[in-house]
């Protein structure tokens, strides 16, 4: 499957029920919720309040992108605010609690994504593809949306897209930076699925067509 995955980071917070109405209107089946401490990235966003909000007025799948120290913590919190997938960072623990971790989401039934930053090591994430979901490539810095798309971040993209299918395996591979048109196809060519979007979606002067922008 092949879908958008827009960002509220880009969106006008002061009208978000109707910025959520363009995701659906897009043909989006994804909404990007980017959760952000100010301790693991140096940006303050989001927390569980605006989860519930983005949960109770929409059917999309809210896929949270935990950009947290001790991501763990809160797997229960996000659960109750209405997430369907938890994404959280290979750097922000060790290799026992990204375990017990992906075993606590799946035991709520929930999704499991799991993310590395631009200078981690892609080959570090290979012990838990047939653990997890999906895999999310950063294709920036993570913290501040607006940045420019590492093109370089496809060799990561292209490696695990090997993996996964040499494995047999269904997980997708999500983007997050930088994503617009002409990288997007970029992206995808290189394997990746899921794409996530935040100004070219939400300062697009006209509702973004999700099939026409991933040729289907």
């Amino acid at each position: 499957m092949k879908t958008l995955a827009p960002s509220i980071l880009a969106s006008d917070m002061l009208n978000l029920g109707e910025e959520i109405k363009k995701i659906e209107k897009s043909g989006s089946k994804y909404v990007h919720v980017d959760v952000m401490d100010g301790c693991f990235v140096p940006n303050i966003s989001f927390g569980m309040p605006i989860i519930s909000a983005v949960r109770s007025c929409t059917d999309l799948v809210v896929d949270v992108h935990a950009m947290i120290v001790e991501p763990d913590r809160y797997i229960d919190d996000f659960v109750k605010s209405g997430a369907d997938i938890i994404t959280f960072h290979l750097e922000a623990l060790d290799n026992e609690r990204i375990i017990n971790a992906i075993e606590k989401i799946h035991k709520y039934g929930k999704k499991v994504g799991l993310s590395i930053k631009p200078k981690t090591n892609v080959s570090a994430v290979l012990q838990y593809l047939n653990m997890i979901d999906m895999i999310l490539v950063m294709t920036v810095e993570p913290g501040f949306g607006g940045q420019k798309f590492m093109c370089d971040m496809m060799d990561k993209v292209k490696f695990l897209r090997e993996k996964i299918s040499d494995s047999n395996l269904s997980v997708d591979i999500q983007v997050d930076g930088g994503i617009n048109d002409e990288t997007l196809k970029i992206a995808m060519e290189s394997g990746a699925n899921i794409f996530v979007l935040g100004t070219a979606f939400f300062k697009s002067k006209d509702i973004i067509d999700a099939e026409k922008m991933l040729g289907e």
